[in-house]
């Protein structure tokens, strides 16, 4: 007998808008695309109903096991406002392979990388950036009471939607370190500051900073960020309470 040829490695799907899965859904648009596996804008044939859904590459997700994990972190954080809520998973056949999505609530917004892009210079102004970085920090800090953590936070993972004065923030592609421990609890204050440093211009205009940016970025150094602000509460209780002085 012929031997089975292995199936080919899918690094991209390619659905166009009205293709209908698993009999279910029907594609609207193409969100976008990671290491794992790519997000499309679907409706609920039955429903009309708007959902997001992240199809995984079989490859990446071997034995499901990263669509368990997102399943499971994003259930334990459904009461956080900044996580995007878990609905169920689905599956279906493509060229031969079988692929499981996650079928999540529809949040509309921009990412953060195109919304610094669209400022002028590229870069936030203080003020709004401050606001910005107080919407994530209490995110956050949701997510770290819970004794949880997001582990890869950047501007092409995190939707914005402006409101006011506000920001609407929500977090996308949590990364998988294992079990949350003190040290990845840092590790997302940290990478919070360093967005925070780079939407302000980062290195070319950080020495003409206010004295209260410089407070908080600690010119980027890991040991003074961390013993400042351990977790995500202790950065929005300073942005909470700190005096700003005349220019």
């Amino acid at each position: 007998m012929p031997r089975k040829q292995k199936a080919s490695i899918i690094e991209s799907f390619g659905f166009e808008p009205g293709r209908r899965l698993a009999k279910k859904y029907e594609i609207q648009r193409f969100l976008g695309g990671g290491w794992e596996g790519e997000v499309y804008e679907v409706t609920e044939t039955r429903t009309g109903i708007t959902r997001a859904a992240k199809f995984f590459f079989p490859h990446r997700n071997v034995n499901d096991r990263a669509v368990k994990f997102y399943a499971r972190k994003l259930e334990r954080l459904r009461s956080c406002p900044i996580i995007i809520q878990y609905h169920h998973t689905e599956s279906f056949w493509f060229h031969g392979e079988r692929v499981t999505f996650l079928v999540s609530e529809f949040v509309e917004g921009h990412m953060l990388s195109s919304l610094v892009a669209a400022q002028p210079g590229g870069r936030m102004q203080v003020f709004e950036a401050m606001h910005l970085l107080h919407s994530l920090a209490a995110g956050l800090e949701h997510v770290h009471l819970l004794r949880e953590y997001h582990g890869d936070l950047h501007d092409d993972n995190i939707l914005v939607q402006r409101r006011g004065v506000h920001f609407d923030v929500r977090l996308l592609d949590l990364y998988a370190h294992g079990r949350a421990d003190r040290s990845q609890i840092r590790e997302d204050v940290l990478q919070l500051i360093r967005l925070f440093y780079d939407i302000l211009g980062g290195r070319r205009f950080y020495a003409s900073q206010r004295a209260e940016i410089k407070s908080i970025c600690c010119g980027l150094r890991r040991d003074l960020i961390a013993r400042k602000f351990p977790t995500a509460g202790h950065l929005r209780k300073h942005l909470d309470s700190f005096d700003w002085k005349p220019p």
